[in-house]
Order: C-alpha cells, then sequence, then structure tokens
C-alpha cells in the first residue's frame, strides 16, 4: 500500500532530471531541473507546446512523468496514489473549471467533502472563503452560468483552497476574463497570497503576467527545455539568451524599472495653491509656469489647474486635471515615471506618509536617476 505524504505548511517542489516523452516519440518536457521554493509563486512562461502546462499537471500526476523524479518536501510524489496526491493540492484552471450542477457553495465544498469532512463543516468553509475571495455570501446559491467570467474564477479559486492544501497549482487562471477584470483578479490574488503563504506554481503564456505575479520565473523554450529561471528583476536585466531576450520584449528597461526602489529620487518644489483660491492668487503663486499643482487643506494633492484657462474664476475642483499616479519612499522608479508620463505638467508628485505633498520630479529626472544607479539598480 502507498504511504501518504504528509503536506504540512509551505512546502518545496522539485525536478530532478524529468522528462515527459508520449508514445509516439514526442518529448514535451526535457531533463527538466527546477525548484519551486516554500511559499513563493514560481511561473512558468514560454511559447504554446513549450511544455510549460505539461509540466505543472506532472506534479498533481494528471500527467505521469516518463523519467526522472518530482518531490515535495523530499517526497517521490510516486510513494502515494495519484488521487490521495490531488486532494493535498489545489488546483485552479481556465473559466474555472466549475462543475455546473452544482451550485457555487457545493463547488467550494466539494474537495472538504471528499476529504470526509462533516457536511456543516465543510459548508462553513466555503462561506468564509467566498468572503475571503471578495463574493458576497448571496452567491452561495449560485450556480456557475449565473457568474460573469471573473467571479467564476474567484469561485474557482476558493475551490482549490478550500482543504487548505500548502500547494496550489494553476493554469492559465485568469487568460479567460477581459484585461480589467484580470488586473483586479491578479491585485486580489497578490494580495491573498500576502496572507495564506501557499507554495504556487502558475502556468501564463503573457509575460507581464509572469512579472507581476511571480517570486520566480522558470522561461521554457520550445521542446520543453528550460532556458532561464531567475526573479522577474534578474530576469529582465540579465536574460540568458536571445530566446529569453526576445520573449521579455525589447520595453525590457521599462518593466525592469518595476524592481528598482525609490531610494533618494530628488525631488524638487513646485509652485502649489488650496482649492478654492482665487485666480489673482493663483496666478501670482504661478509665476511664469503654466501648471500649478493644487493641494487640499491637509497639503494632500487632488489635481493640476491649468493658469492659462479662460473663463475661470477660481481654483473649482471642475476645473482641475488629474494628478496623475503619486508615489512615496516605498514606491518603485516605475511608479515614479508612469506619475510623470500620465500627468498633463510631465511631474510626478511625491507624497509623505499621510499623503501629504513632498516635491515633484519629471521623467527626464528619473531616467537620469537611473542612468546614475547603473546595475546596482536590480540588484546585478
Amino acid at each position: 500500500m502507498n504511504r501518504s505524504i504528509q503536506l504540512v505548511g509551505a512546502v518545496v517542489i522539485e525536478f530532478e532530471n524529468v522528462t515527459k516523452r508520449y508514445p509516439d516519440g514526442t518529448v514535451a518536457v526535457s531533463d527538466l531541473n527546477l525548484t519551486a521554493p516554500a511559499g513563493k509563486i514560481t511561473v512558468l512562461v514560454g511559447p504554446s507546446g513549450c511544455g510549460k502546462t505539461t509540466s505543472l499537471r506532472m506534479i498533481n500526476r494528471s500527467i505521469e512523468l516518463t523519467s526522472g523524479r518530482i518531490s515535495v518536501d523530499g517526497d517521490d510524489i510516486m510513494s502515494v496514489g495519484a488521487v490521495q496526491l490531488r486532494r493535498g493540492i489545489g488546483y485552479v484552471i481556465q473559466h474555472g473549471g466549475l462543475f455546473p450542477h452544482q451550485t457555487v457553495l457545493d463547488n467550494i465544498a466539494t474537495v472538504p467533502v471528499l476529504l470526509g469532512w462533516g457536511k456543516k463543516k465543510a459548508r462553513s468553509r466555503a462561506y468564509e472563503l467566498l468572503e475571503r475571495v471578495g463574493l458576497p455570501s448571496a452567491f452561495a446559491k449560485r450556480y456557475p452560468a449565473q457568474l460573469s467570467g471573473g467571479q467564476q474564477q474567484r469561485v474557482g479559486v476558493a475551490r482549490a483552497l478550500a482543504a487548505d492544501p500548502p500547494i496550489m497549482l494553476m493554469d492559465e487562471p485568469f487568460s479567460a476574463v477581459d484585461p480589467i477584470v484580470r488586473a483586479g483578479l491578479q491585485d486580489e490574488f497578490l494580495r491573498l497570497q500576502q496572507d495564506i503563504g501557499k507554495t504556487i506554481v502558475l502556468v501564463t503564456h503573457d509575460i507581464d503576467e509572469a512579472i507581476k505575479l511571480g517570486d520566480n520565473i522558470a522561461v521554457f523554450r520550445t521542446g520543453g527545455h528550460l532556458a532561464q529561471v531567475d526573479p522577474p528583476a534578474r530576469l529582465l536585466a540579465h536574460p540568458a539568451d536571445d530566446f529569453v531576450e526576445g520573449l521579455v520584449g525589447k520595453d525590457r528597461g521599462y518593466r525592469v524599472l518595476s524592481f528598482v526602489p525609490i531610494g533618494d529620487l530628488p525631488a524638487h518644489p513646485v509652485p502649489t495653491v488650496t482649492v478654492g483660491a482665487s485666480m489673482a492668487d493663483a496666478r501670482q503663486a504661478a509665476g511664469d509656469e503654466q501648471w500649478l499643482l493644487v493641494l487640499d487643506a491637509d497639503r494632500r494633492p487632488i489635481g493640476w489647474f491649468d493658469t492659462t484657462q479662460p473663463d475661470v474664476t477660481s481654483v473649482e475642483q471642475r476645473a482641475l486635471r488629474t494628478v496623475g499616479t503619486t508615489f512615496g519612499g516605498e514606491s518603485s522608479m516605475r511608479a515614479a515615471l508612469d506619475g510623470a508620463l500620465g500627468s498633463p505638467s510631465g511631474q510626478a508628485i511625491r507624497v509623505d506618509g499621510s499623503g501629504a505633498f513632498v516635491g515633484a520630479v519629471s521623467a527626464v529626472e528619473i531616467a537620469r536617476h537611473v542612468a546614475s544607479l547603473g546595475n546596482v539598480a536590480v540588484g546585478a
């Protein structure tokens, strides 16, 4: 009889010389050596047919490996029955993979019931997870067809978490929804991971999603070969070869700014005025400048005011332009640059911990500061 693998707490997943060869001779994964660290998100990315989904599915044995070894905290996954193994691993796929004939509540409670939990306990856990993934309890009695794509994905994540597995496998979990919903789901997923600390292996074809979600990114090339595995910042700054460089894109220099801390980026003063001020006061404050930064009573920035506007008698809320993305001491250089590029004045606004105005910086100043940092900026 197969012994059980005790999956408790965050666990490490290791591939050792793993190959998957099909009967017709096709090699989907070739001699893969890869570690998914405990409590971290490892993202598998690459072109179609490169073996990333096959690698993911070998972890829960929905695809059996041909040779090599996959272990969880040192225990070979072949030492336990496939069905038993899968019940200890959460699995999320495109469209949520929900059972259409079951309610949302029963979908989420599926694995706890299979594990022998009492019905009351399983449903209590399901209600708890509904709230955790941001869905109201009223959704419990709905069926999947009554949910939007984004809502179905949230239910899919809740179902994967129901038995509190230390491992979650996610196969293109957010690809079936529109870009705006997808960004929201990604943010919610990252917030959730901060709380739950699972060992997660996620497959995507989208390099931007990989960079946003991954603690480590494993890049696969056609033929099931691992091209590079690194944290996002190092992957962007130092692609291993032309293939990886092509995958991460020509704008990788901009993307890498997401991992460059603000540090001592200098900010300069700009003319400011309090909302409600008269045009005479505004023009006096602006001097020769076109744009005034408008602050509230607590010196928090609320918008830019164009002093050349006709038929405006005071600095009113309706006359303001967006202040853009502000940034603080914990922000990245990309956040600062996005703020400058999105601002009508061409300047990003730095704020302190309370949101009060500190100073401004232009895109040119940001570029010069980054250039002065060199490779040190991304931990090279």
